[in-house]
């Protein structure tokens, strides 16, 4: 399978504060990535390098198999889209003026805007002012302005954080579509259920480095405290260990119709971000 993101111990420095100390990971086509940690950790700082916003201090980033450098160059731009904090929106113009201007960049037909503001759930409010959106509309046009080329890679930094529920629902949907249709995703949340539906992989990062990484289900094994609850008809609770030694209790409780629930111990995301990064989720 052909590697999309590919970065290999990449540091980069703010003065004397490290952001990134030594991060590698690799990403192959058509996988949905979360790269999760606290604020302040280098989830940002990680997009801006891979999309060329900003140069890193050693290391190795590429995407599509260029340096992240190539990253610059219109061509190459038009491959990938991205969600950030930033929004570079004219506040001025109506929603639909502003992804006309983007068409125009993109070099994509006009008829891309209806496409993507129904994916966002925006299309019968084309005509409003930017000045006049909520939060959570501008972050959905923001949405919108990232997927109207249909790139090959899509970067979003907490895409959902001020959406309804309605609403989130709706853009996972699409996500999902987009996936199947071929469309890496390289997501960054602080919403574990998020991660969880999502993602096909997880990395925990943590004061700039990756403390884990696999999928959610390994990670949830990996992190288990291999035990199990069993509640009885008696209504008296056991937790037992999920191996041997404990077998013929849970036997016998099973053979005598005692069992009422019964029920793994795993772990949350949350749970594992907790235990790897000792911060909450803020």
């Amino acid at each position: 399978m052909t590697t999309v993101i590919d970065v290999s111990h990449l540091k980069k420095s703010f003065q004397q504060e490290e952001a990134l100390t030594d991060v590698s990971f690799s990403i192959k086509k058509g996988e949905i990535f979360g790269f999760l940690g606290p604020s302040g950790s280098g989830k940002t700082t990680t997009i801006k390098i891979l999309t060329a916003q900003l140069q890193h201090d050693s290391g190795d980033a590429s995407i599509f198999g260029m340096p992240v450098s190539a990253m610059q160059q219109s061509a190459n731009r038009k491959r990938f889209g991205i969600l950030t904090d930033n929004s570079g929106l004219y506040t001025r113009l109506s929603i639909e003026e502003n992804l006309l201007l983007f068409c125009k960049l993109y070099d994509v037909p006009h008829s891309a805007i209806k496409e993507a503001l129904e994916f966002v759930n925006l299309y019968g409010e084309r005509n409003k002012k930017v000045n006049k959106l909520s939060k959570g509309m501008m972050q959905r046009v923001l949405l919108a302005r990232a997927i109207l080329h249909k790139p090959d890679l899509l970067f979003l930094d907490e895409p959902t954080s001020a959406l309804d529920p309605v609403n989130t629902a709706h853009i996972y949907k699409g996500l999902r579509a987009l996936n199947d249709l071929g469309t890496t995703i390289f997501l960054t949340t602080h919403d574990m259920q998020e991660a969880e539906m999502l993602c096909d992989r997880v990395a925990f990062l943590n004061r700039g480095k990756i403390r884990a990484i696999g999928t959610p289900s390994d990670l949830k094994q990996q992190y288990s405290e291999q035990t199990i609850t069993v509640e009885l008809t008696t209504g008296l609770v056991h937790t037992i260990e999920s191996g041997a030694k404990d077998a013929e209790a849970l036997h016998n409780w099973m053979l005598n119709n005692q069992v009422a629930r019964l029920f793994t111990n795993e772990p949350t995301l949350g749970d594992i971000f907790l235990q790897i990064t000792g911060s909450d989720l803020v």
